[in-house]
């Protein structure tokens, strides 16, 4: 099932409602500061449950330092900046 576009999987038991999933998926996040890719909900023999969970990839920006600059990306350059960022000597990783 999918509940607030987590991938959610119940297993071992029937009678799980929307709100306890929707508990269940507050509690780790609280206890992460995560936003979650997947819940696993479990039934153990003696009445508890077991959760299982990965949380999703944060959006990662790439920081560079190209010319005295750190930015992301080169996009709002104009074309002098450009050129020079082009002419520069690039050092590789040895």
């Amino acid at each position: 099932m999918i509940v607030n576009d987590i991938n959610v999987t119940v297993n071992g038991l029937t009678d799980v409602t929307a709100h306890e999933v929707e508990n269940y998926i507050s509690y780790i996040e609280g206890q992460t500061n995560e936003k979650l890719d997947s819940l696993s909900i479990t039934g153990t023999d003696d009445g508890r449950v077991t959760l299982g969970y990965e949380v999703r990839q944060p959006k990662f920006e790439r920081v560079r330092r190209i010319t005295g600059y750190l930015v992301g990306t080169t996009d709002r350059w104009n074309n002098a900046k450009r050129a020079e960022e082009h002419e520069r000597v690039k050092h590789g990783l040895h």
